[in-house]
């Protein structure tokens, strides 16, 4: 009799350490309230109207020297100078190039001169000794034959040699500008290269196009502040000067929200320089172009911009910007935590407590965000629902949906 007692009891109090308890299983009771599908992201605070200044085209250098943040600055101050070694070397290879076809043109001129100098003497002295077998020619008939057939011979020499001279004396001038046009159109074409690349490295000067505050631009890798020795390319912003009529703010989206966000969407702005200030305003553009997150990357953030309508303190100009955009708001409906929505036999479910155990029950889903969605058929408010599956023991029935079951309870 003992034993068989000791036996009911020890099977009693495995029992209970065994068996499931339904106080074990998380759960949540079902309210009603207003749905939020919030995006958070960062962005930054400019001016609605600014005058930016950019690193010029076609060019791949690193900041050298950057203006602070916040400094006053007068028209022609330099902003930012852009280092381009590469340019700084193709400007003194010109140079020397140009000083070299310099000196070789002007050696050619002079060695061509002194050539044609020595020619026209030649000439001259042909011309001399021209007049010479011409005179001579006049005492022909004292002479004897032997003698004026030397004296004929003389004369058709020098006339032939008269002839030779001129062709040559041509040909030289000729050579002469040939060579020399030749040469000088050198000169100058290095002299346009090299007064393309001084051009280029005077542009790497980015000088203020008029009176302002300076602000440095965001630079795209980072998302902070440009800084010195950050590499930078064509077109790509370097220095604002930003008029203070009006805010907005700029962000840099990744591909994967920049799908969700949609104009005219509301956003709450906090600002991590003014802790106690908010702002209120809407998505106002969407660039249609993604840029590279870096250089020959395939990951691309999308440019947004958003106007500030409202403010309890309008922010600063270079102030980073936490902002919450509302993708979508309903007012007054069912909502639960969207790891309460279970997949059975291709059925969305949730699990309704019932005293100790819970049912299966068959639910009709909404609009969704990544934390909650919402209920519209299958639930009502104050139920309770568990957040992870109850063990089998506590499963008791299934109430499934009526076929049009499309009304929110």
């Amino acid at each position: 009799m003992k034993f068989s007692i000791i036996i009911t009891f020890s099977f009693t109090l495995f029992a209970s350490c065994t068996s499931p308890d339904s106080k074990d299983v998380p759960t949540y009771t079902v309210v009603r309230g207003d749905f939020e599908n919030v995006l958070s992201i960062d962005g930054y605070v400019e001016p609605i109207r600014s005058t930016t200044t950019t690193c010029p085209p076609r060019i791949e250098g690193v900041v050298g020297f950057l203006i602070e943040d916040g400094v006053h600055v007068k028209e022609n101050d330099i902003l930012c100078i852009v280092e381009v070694p590469e340019l700084q070397i193709t400007y003194d290879e010109l140079l020397i190039s140009l000083e070299n076809a310099q000196v070789n043109l002007t050696k050619t001129q002079a060695d061509l001169d002194m050539q044609y100098a020595l020619l026209e003497a030649q000439v001259k002295t042909n011309a001399a000794e021209t007049q010479i077998a011409q005179l001579d020619s006049l005492q022909i008939e004292y002479a004897t034959p032997n003698q004026v057939r030397i004296k004929e011979l003389e004369l058709a020499q020098v006339t032939i040699q008269k002839e030779r001279f001129e062709k040559k004396l041509h040909a030289l001038d000729f050579i002469r500008q040939s060579e020399i046009r030749k040469q000088e159109l050198q000169v100058r074409q290095f002299a346009n290269r090299l007064q393309s690349a001084k051009e280029q490295l005077d542009a790497l000067t980015i000088k203020a196009p008029k009176d302002g505050l300076a602000m440095r631009a965001i630079y795209p890798l980072t998302g902070k502040k440009l800084q010195i020795g950050d590499p930078v390319w064509g077109r790509m912003p370097l220095v604002n000067l930003p008029e203070f009529t009006g805010m907005k703010v700029k962000i840099q989206a990744p591909e994967t929200d920049y799908k969700h966000i949609n104009l005219n969407d509301s956003v709450l702005f906090s600002f991590d320089a003014m802790p106690e200030n908010k702002a209120w305003g809407k998505i106002q553009t969407k660039s249609p172009v993604g840029q590279p997150y870096k250089e020959n990357s395939k990951v691309k953030f999308f440019e947004i911009e958003a106007s500030i309508d409202s403010a309890a303190l309008m922010p600063e100009p270079g102030f980073t910007a936490y902002c919450r955009i509302f993708l979508k708001q309903i007012k007054d409906t069912l909502i639960v935590p969207q790891i309460a929505i279970f997949e059975e036999d291709s059925m969305k479910v949730v699990y309704v407590k019932q005293g100790k155990n819970f049912d299966i029950r068959q639910v009709s889903t909404g609009t969704s965000s990544p934390k909650e969605i919402i209920i519209t058929a299958g639930l009502q408010s104050n139920e309770v629902i568990a957040l992870t599956k109850p063990p089998a023991a506590l499963l008791r029935g299934k109430t499934m949906l009526p076929p049009d079951s499309t009304k929110i309870n």
